[in-house]
């Protein structure tokens, strides 16, 4: 019976899927096979285990961690003055760059034992987010020594020499690291970089030693133009052979002294609105000897590998830290906004167009947030998951400017106008450097996501294909027909349940939750089933075609974002114990999730190169249509009202945006002015109900309107002097600054009183 399986099945299959293997290059292999698979596989199965996603472990962080936010980082955010640092200094003031080393802000990863805080990826994240909210400027600069760069290869890579010397140089700020990967040739094709570095004799410290003499051009370093030490990513060759047969060693790491004979460091490129360090860096024939290799002669070559799996530290903490930044930010000052800013005698706040971009921004805000601590639980397991990591990446910095864009149509021309006052201004000009940097989103979405995931999560055809590509073929096609049988099973079960949950609405699956998110792990499910098929026909129809469909490929990958960012809710809801409070919330995050999720699948199959495909893939998948709707009116308005109500809910959602207390701060200030209105709701209600008795008139200067008031004992005297003082402070929220006519002072409101700054 097998061998006439094998004969007329497992042999021809054998051989066609030998035919359309998508030809991996070795950085894809490397790319493929570096890195883990987490909760992505789960979704990818079909039959997801929500209870292995509820046992992950709750984000928390340790009393250490607190005990840092709670002093070293507030004390941080107190001595950043982000307009003076943007406008005027164009880099970090030097108390700042000598608190950052002093508390070792740029070694959150390293180890204890070598002076590092060796702190949590939570606490990484935390802290990175909580900056940012402040100043993007001093967040990027925190974040990039924490990332991708010598710190991480040292501490997972580096040589116990290497170790022993660099990383309590690190620690203690006695060096500043950058990494140089991108170049005017490579951006986020990282593995096609043109720098090279040739192994050969000569000259170091007096002696002829084995060493490789460098060409470089990078671009986009940040760090670069204050690094003291620089590491490097380049292509290696030996032609003369002298560390073995092999000339083409492949991309290789190393760390250089910046002070190095012919490194050439410390011009500056100028990010738009932002005053980061950013810079090239070139060399040309620099010598340098084997030691200076990280993790030396035995990981030479080896470094594409190396940055492939350090990248995903990048993507899963950094930049979605600022993202989620945004999110906060915006929640915090647009809800207070809409509430102090009035028009036709009411809150902005009130009039629906408001009330469904604000809504958005709330809902949004917890999905982001939700996001960001379940990819820190991956890393903080000690996985790392490439997939997981892309898709935090990639949606939660576009989540971030589509958030940005809602703040900026509700201030309006508060917005606009730059100034100490404006607190949305750098956000908005800086969320392209999160969406351009660790890869390019256009990339990440059309390539990463899916084009490695669908290989990388399936439960079978990874193993499938290295059954294929066993040089030994009939040892090969005797491991294909066990798999090829077991993924027939799965597919087959995948889809006959995605076509029944369809036709039924999802009634039938099994969810173990209860609650009024119990039918969301039903749908859930459900959608998992229509991906894994999805996946199981765009690998079989499309073959090795499937990486350059990438608009296909990225609408797929958008069902397994969406899903991923829907489990993150679920486990956020959980962890936090399920707070009555943040139910409009999880609704709305995960009615946006399930929509897009089902959207992306629907559109994929309207596209499909083959149409009578994605015909099927559409009639077995989605019989009845897409019925999951977006969040609607009534929810988006729920949340919008909450946003401008204060509470435990609203603190909850925008815990991590900073409040200063100086009463120059823009964001403090408006949110005094917010607590203060509110404060006087129920007396402006009494002259409200003074107005409808025609004891008030309707319209008029506040003042005498107030005085008409006193007047017929509508309001005493303390009530008229409660809406006076919040109503000057309401005043004061929502100007705007002005300059002098050369653009060297700045006028701004200040406690009623016109204060002058200089600026230039």
């Amino acid at each position: 019976m097998c061998s006439l399986r094998r004969k007329w099945i497992s042999d021809p299959a054998f051989k066609l899927f030998r035919q359309v293997l998508p030809p991996l290059s070795e950085t894809e292999k490397e790319a493929m096979e570096a890195g883990s698979v987490w909760w992505d596989g789960e979704l990818f199965s079909g039959k997801p285990d929500f209870k292995k996603l509820h046992h992950y472990p709750k984000p928390t962080l340790s009393e250490e961690e607190q005990s840092f936010m709670d002093n070293e980082l507030e004390t941080l955010l107190a001595m950043l003055d982000d307009h003076k640092i943007i406008k005027q200094d164009r880099d970090l003031p030097p108390e700042v760059w000598q608190y950052l080393r002093k508390e070792r802000f740029f070694s959150l990863i390293i180890a204890k034992k070598f002076g590092g805080r060796q702190f949590s990826a939570l606490a990484n994240s935390t802290i990175v987010s909580r900056i940012a909210t402040r100043s993007i400027s001093t967040a990027v600069t925190v974040m990039v020594p924490n990332s991708l760069g010598p710190g991480e290869l040292l501490s997972h890579y580096g040589t116990q020499e290497q170790k022993d010397y660099w990383l309590p140089r690190l620690a203690d700020g006695t060096d500043i690291p950058c990494f140089a990967l991108t170049g005017p040739e490579a951006g986020s094709d990282a593995g096609g970089i043109p720098d090279q570095g040739i192994v050969c004799y000569g000259k170091h410290e007096g002696k002829e030693v084995l060493g490789v003499r460098l060409n470089w051009n990078k671009r986009y370093i940040t760090l670069a133009p204050v690094a003291t030490v620089l590491g490097l990513a380049f292509k290696m060759y030996d032609p003369d052979n002298l560390l073995g047969d092999k000339q083409d060693i492949g991309i290789t790491c190393a760390l250089i002294p910046a002070d190095h004979d012919g490194v050439e460091i410390g011009e500056r490129h100028d990010p738009i609105g932002l005053a980061f360090m950013n810079g090239p860096t070139r060399g040309q024939d620099v010598f340098i000897p084997m030691e200076w290799l990280i993790g030396g002669v035995d990981y030479a070559g080896k470094g594409w590998r190396m940055l492939v799996e350090c990248l995903s530290a990048g993507r899963g903490i950094s930049l979605p830290a600022l993202g989620t930044a945004i999110g906060h930010l915006t929640s915090r000052t647009t809800g207070a906004y809409a509430y102090v800013r009035k028009q036709f005698g009411m809150p902005i706040g009130k009039f629906e167009g408001v009330e469904e971009a604000l809504g958005r921004i709330g809902g949004l805000t917890y999905l982001l947030e939700a996001t960001r601590t379940l990819t820190t639980t991956s890393l903080d397991m000690k996985e790392k998951p490439g997939i997981v990591t892309a898709i935090a990446k990639y949606h939660m910095t576009e989540i971030g400017r589509s958030i940005l864009n809602d703040a900026m149509d509700i201030h309006a021309g508060r917005a606009i106008q730059d100034g100490p006052m404006n607190y949305l201004a750098t956000h908005y000009l800086g969320i392209p450097v999160a969406i351009t940097v660790e890869g390019a989103n256009i990339l990440t979405r059309n390539l990463m996501i899916f084009g490695q995931g669908a290989t990388r999560c399936h439960p079978y055809v990874l193993q499938e294909m290295a059954a294929a590509a066993n040089p030994d073929q009939e040892q090969g096609a005797k491991e294909f027909d066990k798999l090829l049988f077991k993924h027939i099973g799965h597919a087959a079960r995948n889809t006959f349940g995605a076509l029944g949950a369809a036709l039924t609405g999802s009634r039938f699956i099994r969810a173990d939750m209860s609650g009024e998110t119990k039918h969301y792990y039903r749908h859930m499910t459900r959608l998992s089933r229509a991906l894994a098929v999805s996946a199981d026909f765009a690998m079989l129809t499309l073959g090795g075609e499937l990486k350059r469909k990438e608009m296909i490929s990225a609408r797929l990958g958008d069902g397994l974002s969406y899903l991923y960012m829907a489990s993150a809710v679920l486990k956020r809801y959980e962890d936090e114990g399920r707070q009555q409070a943040d139910l409009n919330y999880v609704h709305f995050a995960m009615q946006y999730c399930l929509h897009h999720a089902a959207k992306s699948l629907n559109d994929a199959y309207r596209n499909y190169p083959i149409k009578s495909v994605g015909r099927v893939m559409k009639g077995l998948l989605f019989p009845l249509g897409n019925h999951f709707q977006p969040p609607g009116d009534e929810l988006t308005t729920q949340i919008a009202q909450s946003l401008m109500t204060p509470g435990a809910h609203r603190d909850r959602l925008t815990h991590l945006c900073y409040i200063g207390a100086d009463p120059d701060d823009s964001v403090g200030l408006m949110e005094r002015a917010f607590l203060q209105l509110y404060g006087v709701q129920g007396l402006e209600r009494k002259l409200n109900k003074g107005v409808k008795e025609g004891k008030v008139a309707r319209k008029g200067p506040l003042t005498e309107r107030l005085q008409q008031a006193l007047d017929a004992g509508v309001l005493s005297q303390d009530e008229v002097d409660a809406i006076v003082a919040a109503d000057k402070l309401r005043y004061q929220a929502i100007q705007v600054d002005h300059f002098s006519h050369d653009l060297s002072e700045v006028l701004t409101h200040t406690s009623g009183k016109l204060k002058l700054n200089h600026v230039a």
